[in-house]
């Protein structure tokens, strides 16, 4: 080997240069891979044990947790190499400081989204799992990581934004929800004919609904319109589940105001022909 290299004109190599870099890597990558399975190992815990928002919790601690394993490691086997190739680490660390202001100038808003990421996590303000709203954008965290949280709504769509774009959201899931409808009645028809027809409602539903947290409520008149009076009738159920629950009480209400014979008042347009 060193007969080839001095006929190329190379008296002499080092194939250390070459080779602990390449351990350093290899062992970087296997070390990365046997830490962050330990994590997903330590904190795979069914939800049956832990309960839903805790397990939700120890997920996302997870993908945070693996991402500053991956950044940590990454450093070190950079500055292994760097060693590696007769570069003075100490000088590095000494001049950390001002290496550390001078990228938190250049580097502000990557520097703002690992803040407001490890602030999320830290205030519980939403987890992997919830169901969030930031601006006209409704859907479930599906990541939630250092600088980015992806988000997918209901058809599908991900959006990507960054941690520190976060300054506003809304979480149904970290409380139960209110299902609330309100329906228009017929001036005709008497108040404590509707009032018993949504009692019956509340009798049909009360105990067969498995998302409702509390019974069926009938409030009653809330307002009167120029077409009708208007009546309220809600219940609490788990978090965004008002939606599914709203739609049971509408085909319910409606089913009994027909066996009733109660009228739901709409818009009617009379249309005049004009004469020949």
């Amino acid at each position: 080997m060193d007969t080839f290299l001095n006929s190329l004109g190379i008296e002499y190599f080092d194939w250390n240069l070459v080779l602990k870099p390449i351990i350093y890597i290899i062992l970087g990558f296997f070390g990365y891979k046997l830490l962050s399975g330990g994590l997903r190992l330590f904190l795979r815990l069914s939800p049956d044990k832990v309960g839903e928002a805790n397990y939700q919790r120890l997920q996302t601690i997870n993908t945070l947790g693996s991402n500053i394993l991956k950044y940590v490691i990454s450093l070190i086997v950079i500055l292994v190499i760097l060693a590696v190739y007769g570069v003075d680490v100490s000088s590095i660390f000494a001049g950390l400081g001002i290496a550390t202001a001078i990228l938190g100038l250049a580097l502000q808003d990557f520097a703002k989204d690992i803040i407001a990421g490890l602030s999320i996590l830290s205030e519980n303000q939403f987890q992997v799992g919830d169901l969030i709203e930031v601006g006209d954008f409704r859907g479930r965290v599906i990541f939630l990581g250092l600088k980015t949280t992806k988000i997918r709504n209901y058809r599908g769509k991900i959006k990507i934004i960054a941690n520190r774009n976060l300054s506003t959201v809304v979480n149904y899931s970290q409380d139960n929800t209110l299902a609330q409808v309100d329906v228009e009645v017929a001036y005709k028809h008497n108040s404590k004919d509707v009032e018993r027809a949504l009692e019956a409602v509340k009798q049909k539903l009360d105990g067969t609904i498995e998302d409702a947290k509390d019974e069926i409520k009938v409030l009653g008149i809330i307002g009167m319109t120029e077409n009708g009076v208007k009546w309220r009738i809600q219940c609490r159920c788990a978090p965004y589940k008002h939606f599914k629950m709203q739609r049971m009480l509408r085909r319910t209400i409606l089913d009994e105001f027909a066996s009733r014979k109660i009228e739901i008042p709409f818009n009617q347009v009379t249309i005049h022909k004009a004469s020949d």
